[in-house]
C-alpha cells in the first residue's frame, strides 16, 4: 500500500515510484538520446530523501561513516568540491548474474534499493557525481538528479552484460552529474577505451567544468575498467588509453583533474602503477586515510559469492596532487558494519562502498581559464 500524502509529497512519490515498462527494453539501442526533464518541477533534497526513508522504514537504519577532516592550514575562501565515486551494482547483475550468495533476493529488489543509493547521494550532497554499472539511467538516476539541479551524463557499454539478463532495463554504463549552479560545461567527450589498438567494451566520460565560484577549469573523468583475473594487461592497455585521452584534454596537465573509477585492480597491478607515475602527477585520495599516507585501503569491495569470499580494493578518485588539495575523505565501513554476510545487504545496496572527497584547489598552481 502507497502512504497517504500531501499533494507536493504525492507527486514526488509517484517520480520516485516510477519504473520502465519492459517494453522499453529493446529501445536500449535509443539510450545516448537523452529524454528533457528540463519541464518537471524542481526537487527538494530534504523532501526526496525524506520519501525514501518512508520507503526504506522496514530495512535496517543505514550504516553511519564519518568524514576525516586532512585540512592542515587555515580553512580556505571558497567551498570545497565534494566528489562521489561508487560502483552501484547494476540491477540486472545483481538480480540476474553475480550470485550473491549470502544476500537474500528481497534486498536487491530495485524499489527499496534504489532508495537506498539515492539516500546514499543524498546524505553526502555531492557536487560531482561519478558512477559505474547504472542501468536504471533514464528511469530513476536523470529523471530524479536533473530535478534536484545535476546535469546529467550517461555512456553505456557497447555489450553490456546485462542485456543477457531477461527482464533487463538497457545496458549499463558510466554516468557523470555535476551541480550546475557550481559549474558550467565547457566540453564533454565520451570516450571508448582501446587496448592493443582495439576498441573495447569499457568507456569513460571526461568532462571539463568551469568552477563559477573560483573560474578555475577543472577536468573530471568516470571509467570502469575490465573486470576479472587474467585481464591485468588488458587493464593496463585500456588505462594507458584513457590517460593519454586526458592528457589531450588537459593540455599536458595545465588544467587540474579528477579521475574516478573502478579500476577492478589492486594497487600492485601495472594500470595503478602507470596512474601514480603518469605526467598528470596523479596521487590517489584515499591514501590520505592511512597512517603513512602512502597505502591504499584494505578494502573497496567485499563480498561472497559461490566461487568464494573477495575481499579487494578496486575503486580509486584520483586527482592533480599540482593543483588539488585533499580537505576530508569520508571513512569506509568497518568490518563489523558490514557484517558476515557482506556486500551487498538489506542495510547496503551495493558490493561497492562510495568514496567520498571534498577538494580545494591549490592557490600556487597556475590558474587555468
Amino acid at each position: 500500500p502507497v502512504c497517504s500524502m500531501g499533494n507536493s509529497t504525492s507527486r514526488l512519490y509517484s517520480a520516485l515510484a516510477k519504473t520502465l515498462s519492459s517494453g522499453a527494453v529493446s529501445q536500449h539501442q535509443d539510450c545516448l538520446q537523452q529524454p528533457d526533464s528540463a519541464q518537471l518541477d524542481p526537487i527538494d533534497p530534504k523532501d526526496l530523501l525524506e520519501e525514501c526513508q518512508i520507503v526504506l522504514q522496514k530495512r535496517p537504519p543505514r550504516f553511519q561513516r564519518n568524514f576525516v577532516d586532512l585540512r592542515k592550514n587555515a580553512a580556505s575562501n571558497h567551498r570545497p568540491i565534494r566528489v562521489m565515486q561508487w560502483n552501484i551494482l547494476a540491477q540486472a547483475l545483481g538480480e540476474g548474474k553475480d550470485n550473491f550468495v549470502q544476500c537474500p533476493m528481497e534486498a536487491l529488489k530495485w524499489e527499496e534499493r534504489k532508495c537506498l543509493i539515492l539516500e546514499e547521494i543524498l546524505e553526502y550532497k555531492p557536487d560531482i557525481l561519478c558512477l559505474q554499472e547504472v542501468d536504471h539511467y533514464f528511469d530513476t538516476f536523470e529523471p530524479l538528479l536533473s530535478r534536484l539541479g545535476y546535469q546529467c551524463t550517461f555512456f553505456p557499454k557497447p555489450w553490456s552484460p546485462c542485456l543477457d539478463v531477461e527482464q533487463n532495463n538497457g545496458p549499463d554504463g558510466c554516468a557523470l552529474f555535476f551541480l550546475k549552479d557550481r559549474f558550467e560545461l565547457v566540453n564533454s567527450t565520451n570516450i571508448r577505451l582501446t587496448a592493443m589498438k582495439r576498441k573495447t567494451n569499457q568507456v569513460a566520460i571526461a568532462q571539463t567544468l568551469k568552477c563559477s565560484e573560483t573560474g578555475r577549469l577543472l577536468c573530471v573523468a568516470v571509467t570502469h575498467l575490465k573486470a576479472r583475473t587474467g585481464w591485468e594487461r588488458f587493464r593496463s592497455a585500456q588505462g594507458c588509453d584513457l590517460l593519454q585521452n586526458l592528457k589531450s584534454i588537459t593540455q599536458g596537465a595545465k588544467i587540474p583533474v579528477i579521475i574516478c573509477g573502478d579500476f577492478n585492480a589492486e594497487p600492485t597491478e601495472e594500470v595503478y602503477k602507470e596512474f601514480s607515475n603518469s605526467s598528470l602527477n596523479l596521487n590517489s585520495a584515499y591514501k590520505v586515510l592511512s597512517p603513512d599516507g602512502q597505502s591504499e585501503p584494505p578494502y573497496t569491495t567485499w563480498k561472497i559469492r559461490h566461487s568464494g569470499e573477495c575481499r579487494h580494493t578496486l575503486d580509486y578518485i584520483w586527482y592533480s596532487q599540482h593543483a588539488l588539495n585533499v580537505n576530508a575523505a569520508l571513512g569506509l565501513l568497518t568490518e563489523e558494519q558490514i557484517g558476515p554476510n557482506r556486500l551487498p545487504s538489506f542495510n547496503y545496496p551495493s558490493d561497492h562502498l562510495s568514496l567520498v572527497c571534498d577538494f580545494s584547489f591549490n592557490h600556487q598552481a597556475a590558474i587555468i581559464q
